[in-house]
C-alpha cells in the first residue's frame, strides 16, 4: 500500500516556501552582522530583503527557530528567528517589520557627511 505524507512541508523545497511568503523581496547583495545567542558576531551576505525578513549566505549549522539579531546597513539591529536553512543559506523572519529600502540609501551623503573638505593653502 502506498503511503502519502499529510505534511505539505515535506513536499516543498525552500524555494517553494519562499514563493508562498507575503511581501515583495528586494534582491541585493550587502554584508550584515549576524549575532546568535552565544554573542558572537559573524558577517553574512544578504541576498534578498523584505519588510518581514531576509535570506543570507551562512554556512554554519544552525537550527530552525533559533533566535538571532541581525544588523542591516541603514536599518540597524533587528531581532528575528531562523525560519529555514538550506544549502549554505538561511532565512530570518524579523520580529517587527522594517523598511527594506532603507538598506539601499547611501550611508553618508549630504551635509551630514563625515568626509572633511580639503584645506585650502595659501600660495
Amino acid at each position: 500500500m502506498d503511503q502519502f505524507s499529510t505534511d505539505p512541508l515535506n513536499e516543498l523545497s525552500s524555494d517553494d516556501l519562499a514563493s508562498q511568503r507575503n511581501g515583495s523581496r528586494d534582491s541585493l547583495l550587502l554584508s550584515a552582522q549576524l549575532r546568535t545567542a552565544d554573542g558572537v558576531d559573524v558577517t553574512v551576505r544578504v541576498r534578498n530583503l523584505s519588510s518581514g525578513g531576509l535570506m543570507a549566505e551562512y554556512s554554519q549549522p544552525i537550527t530552525q527557530g533559533t533566535p538571532v539579531e541581525v544588523e542591516v546597513r541603514g536599518v540597524g539591529w533587528i531581532n528575528g528567528r531562523i525560519a529555514w536553512t538550506a544549502e549554505g543559506r538561511i532565512g530570518i523572519a524579523f520580529e517587527r517589520e522594517i523598511d527594506p529600502m532603507a538598506a539601499r540609501k547611501p550611508v553618508a551623503a549630504g551635509r551630514s557627511s563625515p568626509v572633511a573638505k580639503p584645506v585650502r593653502r595659501a600660495i
